[in-house]
């Protein structure tokens, strides 16, 4: 099972992209960082508008500084634009090496849940957070159901079970919340 969409960008061609080409989505998950949810899963889809293409090979056989100049086109795809160009490239040589430029292989390849978290876990630029997200929208939006994987899901709030505009702000919302609160009790 495919979702239709995946809202979190504000963008219908964005978040149809998102949910219907697995680099796309997993290039959105190395965007996200130190930038709003809308901003990184743009993204993909403002490269692939600016390439013609998300073919991980080409990405990753393209000349760094080509690639850098092309994150940095006004809009910047990142607010790092070439720090996030090379982690982006990083991850598109993983998927032509790895996987045949096919992402969703992560997960329809995977023998069961620690196998998934293995897999995702070896991308750049996926800590535990981004795992834990993306194999729970695996689980919820694309019925990805594996031995062992339901229990190593998270129980707090993480993005990818977000599955609306309205959840999205009210888990940007709890998310922004929860900082404050870090912050001042350190203060």
């Amino acid at each position: 099972m495919t979702p239709a969409t995946i809202p979190w960008t504000g963008d219908d061609e964005a978040d149809r992209l998102l949910a219907t080409d697995a680099n796309a989505l997993l290039i959105g998950f190395v965007l996200d960082q130190q930038v709003p949810v809308q901003k990184a899963f743009s993204g993909p889809r403002v490269l692939q508008a600016r390439l013609g293409h998300l073919d991980p090979a080409r990405i990753a056989d393209m000349d760094p500084e080509a690639f850098v100049a092309v994150c940095c086109e006004r809009p910047a795809i990142h607010r790092f634009p070439a720090a996030m160009a090379a982690r982006v490239q990083e991850l598109c040589r993983v998927l032509a090496r790895d996987y045949d430029g096919d992402g969703a292989r992560i997960w329809r390849d995977a023998a069961d849940g620690a196998d998934l978290y293995a897999r995702i876990g070896s991308l750049p630029g996926f800590g535990e957070m981004k795992i834990g997200s993306l194999a729970t929208l695996l689980h919820r939006s694309y019925g990805v159901e594996l031995a062992g994987l339901e229990e190593r899901l998270p129980t707090h709030p993480v993005l990818g079970a977000v599955g609306s505009a309205d959840e999205l702000a009210a888990y940007q919302a709890q998310k922004r919340a929860t900082k404050a609160a870090a912050r001042a009790a350190r203060a």
